[in-house]
């Protein structure tokens, strides 16, 4: 038993079998996401007859919601219900989701009243579901390690590759069965997996998802386990990266976070006044208006927590400085499932050898690349960390944008010229994808293990979620962003920059990311610094 306790972490090779339990998971519910989402924009063009444009608004504001409801759910998590019923419940709804799509496309030739009316209780269900399911799997990738183990970035690196395994086949099948076949049996076989990724976890969780010490995870609220009621003694503390004095300092006294009706109402009242900004000046719609007005005022409501030390707030404020510049990453990164489904189906050469590749078949580009390509980078990071020359999170990041800006400038390249009489080959699509790939195995996997290490333990699941609001205003904005999407030869106004063709299209993204890349690389290391050791 003393042998067990005194294991020293970083020196510990392999990982836990429940790292493989919630990889598995987490594989069928993005199989049953991405399933969906494939499909999403072609359904609604092809089968409800909604213009691009219109489509486009509707993909933006449901991705923004799926990305909005973790901060939800991350609090119920962390307050009430813990991980492992969070996810359960989460699952549950969102199989039921997937199955009222498959109703409403069913009823599609014969009522469609009813078919727009299941379309929006099914696209309820999942953004409901996913708020409680995503911020919860992502935190229990952390605590299966003790803490300063310098395997956690790996092993958020293979966890994305379950994701992306997941997202490689669901357009394959899902996109396959809905452009060949029905659309109804593409929302069916969605749902199918969402119900595997449950089973695997019930199956499984008792006897793999335990900590480093072999206790139960997810079972308590977050708030009820959390240990920075306690100073750590110096052996803890030095295994939170070798000795962090400022973290010996700051977390003693930590108490639990408190919700007084004083900060609440303050918060309240700027939430208010963002609400009535952004409806009246900005323009937005209601749903937009929520999702920008929640996301901030809620980032601002957990930074004001008295009880948070001065490390915890500036680990916290790391994190917001890195979520504000993710929102210019997949903003453009998103485009895959609105103006880059509707260019693949509509400007690209598709055919080959006289068959023609379904549209949606384009979405699995960058999951493939992800698994073929995820060991490496894990691998890369894993060696550089053992000789003490790993790049901080905040400079992967930086990478991370810059490659997606080198992505889009190739394809801007490719389609120079290319009008609606024209179609651009498939491989500058291709190449794209891959180099998105790229940016993003630099950027998203090492975001989340960032997350997880910076977050205080009892705010864990919340800040998680305050995480996914990034993802929820750039998925917004993706849809905002992909309206410019040019058709017709009918130009539109992006602040001044005129978007008359597609090359112009796709620099609005080159120039978004690229100055995004630039501003972060150089903020990076005051970023190090206010992470007091946790690279």
């Amino acid at each position: 038993m003393d042998q067990k306790l005194n294991i020293d972490p970083p020196t510990q090779k392999g990982h836990p079998k429940g790292l493989y339990v919630l990889f598995f998971t987490e594989m069928w519910e993005r199989f049953s996401y991405y399933g969906m989402r494939a499909i999403l924009v072609l359904f609604m063009t092809k089968m409800l007859a909604f213009d691009p444009k219109f489509a486009s608004g509707i993909y933006g504001n449901f991705t923004a919601l799926v990305y909005l409801t973790p901060l939800i759910g991350g609090f119920i998590s962390d307050r009430y219900w813990g991980n492992r019923r969070s996810i359960f419940a989460g699952g549950i709804t969102m199989a039921i989701g997937q199955f009222v799509l498959f109703f409403a496309a069913s009823f599609v030739h014969t009522n469609m009243d009813l078919t727009k009316t299941l379309f929006v209780i099914g696209l309820t269900a999942l953004v409901i579901g996913n708020g409680l399911f995503k911020p919860n799997i992502s935190t229990m990738v952390n605590q299966l390690y003790k803490p300063g183990d310098k395997r956690v970035d790996a092993a958020f690196s293979i966890f994305y590759m379950g994701i992306n395994l997941g997202a490689f086949f669901s357009p394959l099948i899902c996109g396959g069965l809905a452009e060949k076949v029905d659309y109804k049996w593409g929302f069916f076989a969605a749902g199918i997996g969402m119900a595997l990724g449950l089973v695997v976890f019930q199956m499984l969780k008792n006897k793999y998802i335990v900590s480093a010490e072999g206790q139960q995870i997810g079972l308590k609220p977050n708030r009820a386990a959390d240990p920075t009621t306690v100073v750590p003694n110096d052996r803890e503390a030095d295994n939170v990266e070798q000795g962090d004095a400022a973290l010996k300092q700051g977390v003693t006294g930590a108490k639990k976070s408190e919700f007084s009706m004083k900060r609440i109402v303050i918060w309240l009242v700027i939430y208010g006044i963002l609400w009535f900004v952004f409806m009246h000046f900005a323009h937005f719609n209601w749903i937009s208006t929520l999702v920008f007005a929640t996301s901030i005022s809620a980032s601002g409501f957990i930074i004001a927590d008295p009880t948070l030390t001065k490390v915890e707030r500036d680990r916290i404020i790391v994190i917001y400085i890195a979520a504000f510049f993710v929102i210019f990453f997949w903003s453009a990164f998103e485009q895959a499932g609105a103006s880059l489904t509707i260019f693949a189906d509509q400007q690209t050469e598709r055919h080959i050898f006289g068959w023609e590749m379904p549209a949606s078949w384009f979405q699995s580009v960058n999951p493939l690349a992800i698994i073929i390509f995820a060991p490496l980078f894990a691998g890369i990071w894993t060696k550089l960390g053992k000789r003490n020359r790993e790049p901080a999170s905040p400079l992967k990041q930086a990478m991370g944008l810059f490659l997606l800006c080198v992505g889009y400038f190739v394809i801007a390249v490719g389609v120079k010229g290319v009008d609606g009489a024209t179609k651009a080959s498939m491989f500058w699509l291709l190449g794209m994808y891959v180099l998105h790939t790229f940016g993003e195995l630099c950027l998203s996997p090492i975001g989340l293990s960032m997350v997880a290490r910076l977050a205080p333990m009892r705010l864990a699941s919340l800040l998680m979620g305050v995480w996914f609001l990034a993802n929820a205003m750039a998925n917004d904005f993706a849809g905002m962003l992909s309206k410019l999407y040019p058709e017709g030869g009918v130009a539109t106004n992006f602040f001044g920059f005129q978007v008359a063709n597609l090359h112009d299209f796709f620099m609005i993204f080159v120039v978004l990311s690229g100055v995004a890349a630039v501003v972060l690389f150089f903020l990076s290391r005051k970023m190090l610094k206010m992470m007091h050791g946790l690279r």
